[in-house]
């Protein structure tokens, strides 16, 4: 069985994604409006009874803007580490929050959601895989820097929403203060491009049909750019730009596919050393 996976939002001004299939979906984050999430689900055909939960990887608030409108008008479930949902109160609101552990599963109808730890500046920051019939779906954003959880995970990916935040040239002469770059670049922040891409070209599967550039800085990073860097690189993987602005296609993704185009020749490694000028 196939899983729909899109961005409904990627950014520093809200982050929302969708993976389901034909009967069950999850969002993992929801850091946009209620009334703005449904009219990017609205234009995609995407159906709110769907949904069967919301996943929360953190605390931030471009995370979790709209978490409370959305699980209380639609009485959804919300999970996230205990910890996350205290910080973020999400806890008092009895009902409607799930406490869950990292490297444990959770059934969500067909499918099957497992919360991996990560670097990130917040109390108990996750990401997620979710799967279905052995289809893999990773959403690796707001990573510090790439460590084994990383690396493991996403090995097992068929498709991978990866952070992709900023240029390294960009960031250092820009004009952020010292210790905002500091927080972005010092390793419990984001991941750069150099990083996304070394992770994508050393570790992914051959499996992999389809990569988000997500979580784009919009001070600190140009789309096109990242966008041709990873497409140079790309082989049987489909490399979609997550827009801050709105809404993705709506991609099916597919283990079987997956396996049918990894009989295909695959492109030779390459490691990006030097940032984008």
């Amino acid at each position: 069985m196939a899983l729909g996976v899109c961005s409904i939002a990627s950014g520093s001004n809200g982050n929302c994604y969708y993976i389901g299939n034909e009967h069950d979906a999850i969002l993992v984050d929801a850091g946009i409006s209620c009334r703005e999430m449904e009219k990017r689900m609205l234009r995609l055909q995407l159906s709110m009874a769907r949904v069967k939960g919301i996943f929360i990887s953190h605390e931030h608030s471009d995370h979790i803007y709209g978490l409370m409108a959305v699980a209380k008008k639609y009485n959804l479930p919300v999970y996230s580490t205990a910890s996350t949902l205290v910080k973020s109160r999400i806890s008092a609101h009895s009902g409607i929050s799930c406490p869950l552990r990292v490297n444990e599963e959770v059934s969500i109808g067909s499918l099957t959601v497992t919360a991996f730890s990560k670097f990130h500046d917040a109390v108990d920051p996750c990401s997620f895989i979710v799967q279905c019939n052995g289809t893999r779906v990773g959403v690796f954003t707001d990573i510090g820097k790439v460590c084994s959880e990383v690396i493991r995970n996403f090995k097992q990916c068929n498709a991978v929403f990866l952070e992709t935040n900023y240029d390294e040239t960009m960031l250092i002469n820009g004009n952020y203060p010292r210790h905002l770059k500091n927080r972005i670049s010092g390793g419990q922040g984001h991941l750069s491009n150099v990083q996304a891409f070394n992770l994508f070209t050393q570790h992914r599967s051959s499996g992999l049909t389809h990569l988000f550039l997500a979580h784009l800085s919009k001070n600190n990073n140009c789309p096109q750019l990242v966008q041709d860097t990873f497409r140079q690189e790309a082989g049987n993987t489909k490399i979609i730009l997550a827009s801050r602005y709105a809404e993705t296609e709506l991609y099916h993704v597919s283990a079987t596919l997956a396996s049918l185009s990894s009989l295909r020749p695959q492109p030779r490694t390459a490691q990006l050393e030097l940032a984008f000028g």
